[in-house]
């Protein structure tokens, strides 16, 4: 069994690497620091004897997606999981960062998720985890590119979701919303959280375990998944006042 794992270098990602390696599956580990997969790739060598292959990619790149999957087949499970953020007004904020984050956010979770999809369909099986967030059902002023690019995520997901109901598949995605998370998100970003981090490793486990059960929705923390219901019938100017304010505080620290 084979897992490719993308934003493998650290956070979230980094700790689905030790998951996936901890239960037997070969690895392919993906993010730009190659030296950072190359010494995570030796420790699970060494501790779990499993194959792990490094590639070193930038995922804001459409082409290096697709060499990616020219170059790796027979994929069991895809792990959508490279990404980052930004905190500021729209207006001030890098146009050249958001349109990373968008080739990054987005575009790389397309491609990958299309052709493996298409793989996946061909031998009658396979998962995809989609890592979105729960900002993915929220309205995000001074965070709004990122926002947007994890809502475009969990609406996709959400409809390639019914097109497999429909034709009974055996493949299965999932997305994974979580809320803060305690990785170098903060600092890509330039925000600061005030509110409690999840521990990256727990939630790791926690969406693998879910993976396995072929739910869809993962939302660990019983305050994420309030935050979804609430999000759900709450008014958008109402939770873009809330939401504003939030943000605001993350970059007044």
């Amino acid at each position: 069994m084979k897992v490719l794992i993308t934003g493998a270098s650290s956070g979230i990602g980094k700790e689905f690497a030790k998951i996936f390696a901890k239960k037997g599956y070969d690895l392919v580990i993906v993010a730009r620091s190659k030296e950072e997969l190359e010494k995570l790739a030796k420790e699970l060598q060494n501790s779990y004897k499993i194959n792990v292959e490094v590639i070193a990619s930038d995922l804001s790149i459409p082409e290096n997606c697709k060499e990616i999957h020219q170059k790796v087949q027979n994929v069991d499970i895809l792990i959508n999981n490279a990404g980052f953020g930004d905190c500021g007004n729209f207006t001030k904020t890098s146009l050249n960062k958001e349109l990373d984050m968008i080739n990054t956010n987005i575009v790389a979770y397309h491609i990958l998720m299309k052709l493996y999809l298409i793989d996946m369909k061909a031998k009658g099986e396979g998962k995809i985890l989609n890592v979105a967030s729960i900002a993915g059902f929220l309205p995000g002023p001074l965070m709004s590119t990122y926002y947007a690019t994890k809502s475009y995520i969990v609406r996709i997901s959400e409809g390639i979701r019914e097109e497999l109901k429909k034709e009974k598949s055996n493949i299965k995605i999932s997305i994974l919303c979580p809320g803060p998370v305690k990785t170098n998100f903060n600092k890509v970003a330039n925000v600061k959280f005030h509110m409690r981090e999840a521990d990256s490793s727990k939630v790791a486990e926690y969406a693998v375990k879910k993976l396995e059960q072929g739910k869809f929705y993962i939302i660990p923390g019983i305050d994420v998944k309030l935050a979804k219901i609430g999000a759900k019938f709450a008014p958008t100017t109402f939770l873009s006042k809330i939401i504003y304010k939030m943000q605001k505080r993350k970059i007044e620290r």
